[in-house]
């Protein structure tokens, strides 16, 4: 299976990046294609809500940035991840705008399984960015969630928390 892991975090050493090393490894250790967009570190503006992309554009976004990459990934995804750490008890703004801006695809057509990654100092925030997770990716792409992972930042680079990832990357199945 094709699996694209958008990772929202900006900081290319912290907890998110740790968690999505060790899920790409489990899963390319399972037979998976494991592709992994840094949207965190990328130039992504956020949705104009202008709707160019339904009516003149054809599907395609009338901003010209980083998501082009996104868009291109999502074209032959099977199952999409997302994985972020918290701010302000949600997703990072740079995760945020490129999840929005996939409004321009409608429902990206061969995702069909979804996973969220969640890293934070504490073990009591993650409850609405789950919440937003179900509603706008696993309800409105009608996906088959394979789950939540969360781990906190005092843990992440534990051999054990990290091995957990590694295992629910291992445990994805067509």
């Amino acid at each position: 299976m094709k699996i694209l892991i958008l990772n929202g975090s900006p900081r290319p050493n912290g907890s998110t990046s740790a968690i999505v090393e060790a899920f790409a490894e489990g899963a390319e250790e399972a037979g998976h294609s494991v592709e992994i967009i840094k949207v965190g570190r990328k130039k992504i503006a956020g949705c104009l809500g202008c709707e160019y992309c339904h009516t003149k554009g054809n599907g395609q976004c009338i901003q010209k940035d980083d998501e082009k990459e996104v868009y291109k990934a999502l074209e032959h995804a099977e199952m999409l991840v997302l994985a972020s750490p918290i701010y302000y008890y949600s997703f990072s703004a740079q995760l945020q705008a490129a999840l929005h801006r996939t409004y321009a695809l409608k429902v990206p057509k061969k995702v069909r399984k979804t996973a969220l990654l969640l890293s934070s100092g504490s073990p009591d925030v993650y409850g609405p960015a789950v919440r937003q997770y179900q509603l706008s990716v696993v309800e409105y792409y009608k996906t088959e969630d394979l789950g939540v992972m969360t781990v906190n930042e005092e843990n992440y680079k534990a051999e054990d928390h990290l091995e957990e990832f590694k295992m629910f990357g291992r445990s994805v199945t067509e």
